[in-house]
């Protein structure tokens, strides 16, 4: 009896570990964010997320954002945050403005066994502080209500749709706001007659305006052309750049540690050394992100650069940089934002 029930846990635990890695958080979830109807389409693009939110009351009423977050596989939580406004229909039908605001969701993915799967969580405003949390239940489903550019790669993601440059690809098609459509005309009421007895007017001449039949010339708008992100090196080009510290180097090697300076919330960032890119995609977290660098390896004097990747959800960019160089501790602040970039100096002592 011993024996079986041993091997019930380990079957449980196989399907359990199966569920995990084997079921992507990439797809399609219904369910409720603030007790309003939600459909979430999460694509996984690397360690981030992107994909879309629709907050709705029926399909042709809704409100939809692009998305932007991260998903840690190493106790698999969830952060996503509504980012743009991409569409609106019939919005005077939901709910006020106020409480239709963009959130901030925080969520655990579950897999209990089966096909079920679950996003359970709290959910914030976007841009209110100091508000209350509020519920976030969500369940992954095969079907989707509303139709857009990321079915394709959600039913196609584990056959090759997971593709890096596909999905930023789509993403740029995803993110374009649809044109504002034509106001409709309105016909004008005829002026009801009047009971009033008409009296003669003296004749007038009336100059009658000659007009030429021209032939109309129809226009067709321009079509949207979506906004190609910028590459970490083309960043690195066109901003300009802050030198916040200078720091002596000596010994054998430095060893560089990187925080996220207040909230964690979703900052991503490249590292440059003299023009040559060491790291990106780094998302700032509580823990440290370390790297090192072999003094024998550097210039007498070096720029160490830091480039926002994205603001998170409150900006600007901002990291704690420590750095320990022959046993002394350095920290230093960073800030970064979409014109200007943090400079460390790192200077070769003089013997």
């Amino acid at each position: 009896m011993k024996i079986y029930f041993r091997h019930l846990l380990l079957l449980a635990g196989i399907i359990s570990f199966v569920c995990a890695k084997a079921q992507p958080i990439t797809g399609s979830w219904k369910g409720k964010i603030d007790h309003k109807n939600v459909e979430l389409k999460i694509i996984k693009n690397g360690d981030s997320l992107t994909g879309t939110s629709y907050y709705y009351q029926s399909p042709s009423s809704y409100r939809r954002y692009s998305i932007k977050g991260y998903f840690d596989d190493r106790d698999n939580s969830v952060v996503w945050w509504d980012d743009q406004l991409i569409e609106e229909k019939n919005s005077n039908q939901l709910w006020g403005a106020k409480s239709a605001a963009p959130y901030r969701s925080t969520a655990d993915f579950n897999c209990p066994g089966g096909t079920k799967m679950y996003l359970n969580g709290k959910a914030v405003l976007k841009d209110s502080k100091g508000q209350p949390m509020r519920p976030v239940d969500l369940q992954k489903f095969t079907g989707h209500t509303f139709n857009d550019e990321w079915d394709f790669v959600i039913d196609n993601y584990t056959t090759g749709a997971n593709d890096p440059e596909l999905i930023d690809s789509i993403g740029k098609l995803a993110f374009v706001k649809p044109a504002p459509r034509a106001p409709a005309l309105v016909a004008q009421a005829k002026p009801k007659p009047s009971s009033r007895p008409v009296t003669q007017q003296p004749n007038k001449q009336v100059s009658i305006p000659v007009t030429t039949n021209k032939p109309t010339v129809e226009t067709t708008p321009e079509p949207v052309v979506a906004k190609v992100p910028l590459t970490n090196e083309q960043k690195l080009a066109t901003r300009s750049k802050q030198v916040v510290q200078e720091i002596p180097i000596s010994g054998d090697s430095i060893e560089l540690r990187f925080y996220d300076n207040a909230i964690v919330d979703g900052d991503s960032i490249a590292i440059f050394l003299n023009n040559r890119l060491l790291a990106e995609h780094i998302r700032l977290a509580e823990e440290a992100y370390t790297m090192k660098l072999a003094v024998s390896t550097l210039q007498d004097s070096n720029e160490l650069v830091m480039v926002a990747e994205n603001l998170g959800t409150i900006p600007p960019n901002t990291a704690l940089m420590v750095a320990i160089v022959d046993g002394k501790r350095y920290e230093t602040r960073l800030e970064s934002t979409e014109q200007s970039s943090a400079v460390i100096r790192f200077v070769r002592k003089e013997p």
